[in-house]
């Protein structure tokens, strides 16, 4: 199991290592399930479709209008085109966990 550390990154590898640990695959199963399940993620949002995880959290992509902008160093009036952004929003029981782990509740 992954323990957190504010001073480091969890990466890809670390996460591989983690699912060989809890499920006795090996680091080429263990490889190509993380890469096959954050493939099917990265399409469904490239879709524009929304993803939920259960007790986890939800990423919607929303989509943000076109805006005049200003530039901060010439305070020149900018047009800031239209693109889409990825949101997540954590379940209640992902914010009560990680509340509880902090002694916030």
């Amino acid at each position: 199991m992954i323990v957190g550390n504010s001073n480091r990154t969890l990466t890809k590898a670390d996460i591989v290592q983690s699912v060989r640990e809890q499920s006795g695959l090996s680091w080429g199963e263990a490889s190509t399930l993380l890469e096959g399940l954050l493939e099917t993620m990265k399409g469904v949002l490239e879709a524009g479709d929304s993803l939920k995880i259960s007790a986890f959290g939800s990423f919607v992509v929303r989509v943000k209008r076109a805006r005049r902008g200003r530039n901060p160093q010439t305070s020149e009036q900018i047009m800031i085109t239209p693109r889409r952004v990825l949101t997540f929003k954590p379940s209640l029981v992902f914010r009560q966990a990680l509340n509880r782990a902090h002694g916030n509740e």
